[in-house]
């Protein structure tokens, strides 16, 4: 990881870098997010860029090196442009709705699940006729983003015989042939 952290960090326009001791705070036009940084890791800003330099080159400190400039560097973009993850239904029956913050899953199961989406996190949910439902989560954050995209998915994870469960939109899910093709 050292590689990574050797490139420096280019601060977009628009976004503002303020640097308390071993705390980064970066706020733009999306939101604000602030990084604690481990005491082997200094940071410096040199005009409109970041640079991140480590104590020594033991391992501990090179992996901490790249992690937290990926770190900051994710803050930069998720500040600036914000991630988006869209999320499929597959699965007769499978349907999603939103009110608020709270996303309700139909996913087979006897009731209907409850989601409560963090603050931060955008969710829309969009259903058209003959398509499967898809689930549209939206935020400044890329942690909190796949945290609760990755929560949602393990409601139901794709099965590998149907194909039915959530999954992200572009994954592919490999298929197995079923009892009846080994006869």
């Amino acid at each position: 990881m050292s590689r990574i952290g050797k490139s420096p960090v280019t601060i977009p326009s628009g976004v503002e870098v303020k640097i308390n001791g071993a705390t980064i705070l970066v706020k733009g036009p999306k939101g604000e997010l602030s990084q604690e940084l481990d005491s082997c890791v200094t940071v410096s800003q040199e005009d409109n860029t970041l640079i991140f330099d480590r104590a020594s080159d033991a391992p501990d400190h090179r992996a901490k090196h790249g992690l937290y400039r990926a770190l900051v560097s994710n803050m930069m973009e998720g500040v600036s442009e914000g991630y988006k993850k869209v999320m499929e239904l597959i699965g007769v029956g499978y349907r999603a709705d939103v009110q608020g913050q709270r996303l309700t899953l139909a996913l087979g199961y006897s009731h209907p699940i409850i989601f409560e989406i963090p603050k931060e996190v955008k969710v829309t949910a969009q259903t058209d006729k003959g398509k499967a439902p898809v689930v549209t989560l939206e935020s400044h954050d890329k942690q909190l983003i796949g945290q609760v995209a990755a929560k949602i998915r393990s409601l139901r994870k794709p099965e590998p015989y149907k194909g039915k469960g959530i999954r992200f939109q572009g994954e592919i899910i490999r298929r197995k042939a079923g009892k009846a093709a080994g006869k």
